[in-house]
């Protein structure tokens, strides 16, 4: 199972998503886990209201991940900061493990940051050892054991 929201601005107008609930899902070998991706270019969508929760990651290469600086294949890309609003997003109970170093990125926009987004009793280990964590514009909190340490 993939669970990705987006790819956001596509379009400069656009509906956003809001009021999302995914609980009780087991990743396993996956390229991407719980995921929220924008393309980095302007547009009034927006991406609230988000909950991920009780899910087990099982070698998954990025578990949890925010993107708001997306661009497959990176060509035709507009290089600019994202206008999607991503805001009160909760990663509550995810554990298991990562396939890479990396098992937390949030790369947000510089003109729109990540704001209130919470980890809550997450831990991802890579290799047995714990994973790590990157963050670029994000603001939020951590509760409870959060491995890998919070990068807010």
């Amino acid at each position: 199972m993939i669970c990705s929201i987006g790819s956001l601005a596509k379009d400069l107008q656009e509906d956003g998503v809001q009021n999302v609930t995914v609980k009780n899902v087991v990743f396993s070998r996956t390229q991407n886990g719980v995921r929220i991706k924008a393309w980095g270019k302007p547009s009034n969508g927006f991406a609230r209201n988000i909950l991920f929760q009780h899910i087990v990651m099982d070698n998954v290469q990025n578990p949890i991940v925010i993107d708001q600086n997306y661009c497959p294949s990176h060509k035709g890309c507009p290089e600019k900061a994202s206008g999607v609003k991503i805001n009160d997003v909760t990663y509550q109970d995810i554990h298991g493990t990562s396939a890479t170093k990396v098992a937390v990125k949030f790369d947000c926009s510089p003109i729109n940051p990540c704001v209130r987004i919470k980890l809550e009793n997450v831990k991802l280990t890579y290799m047995n050892q714990t994973a790590q964590a990157t963050c670029n514009n994000v603001g939020g909190i951590a509760a409870g054991l959060v491995q890998p340490t919070s990068c807010f």
